[in-house]
């Protein structure tokens, strides 16, 4: 940066600097402008709705509780079921709208072959909701 100064040595050299005060100031006027021009920017129209007062239409889907003993032993909603049983009802369970959810519970004991072929038989029929109910630890 240069600076002048009182000395008479070679004055016909060139100022290397660059003003910054134009520059700040053409950037603090487009500043003011943006922010006067943005909240006009937005294309809202004024309508006046009609007031209706309604609840929310969930229908939550229903759940089927199934769990396998330590034995491997079936139960569909506390109900004991053969493998060829379970698959229809696995079925019938994915054809419905909207589709349940699949609670599965397993004995600490069960092995986890028989945990894996039901988990297996609920998505080859289409049952995408799989959830596993566990019971919380003692503290």
């Amino acid at each position: 940066m240069s600076f002048a100064s009182l000395n008479d040595d070679d004055g016909n050299e060139a100022l290397a600097e660059i003003n910054m005060i134009p520059l700040i100031d053409v950037m603090l006027v487009l500043l003011v402008i943006f922010i006067v021009t943005a909240p006009l920017l937005t294309h809202a129209v004024k309508v006046d709705l009609p007031k209706a007062s309604s609840a929310p239409n969930l229908t939550k889907p229903d759940n089927v509780q199934v769990a396998i003993d330590g034995a491997g032993q079936v139960y569909w909603n506390g109900e004991i079921v053969a493998a060829a049983a379970l698959d229809q009802r696995l079925r019938a369970a994915a054809s419905v709208s909207p589709q349940p959810e699949l609670h599965l519970r397993a004995e600490r004991t069960t092995p986890y072959e028989k945990v894996a072929d039901v988990m297996s038989a609920a998505a080859r029929q289409g049952l995408t909701r799989i959830g596993f109910v566990t019971e919380p630890k003692a503290h």
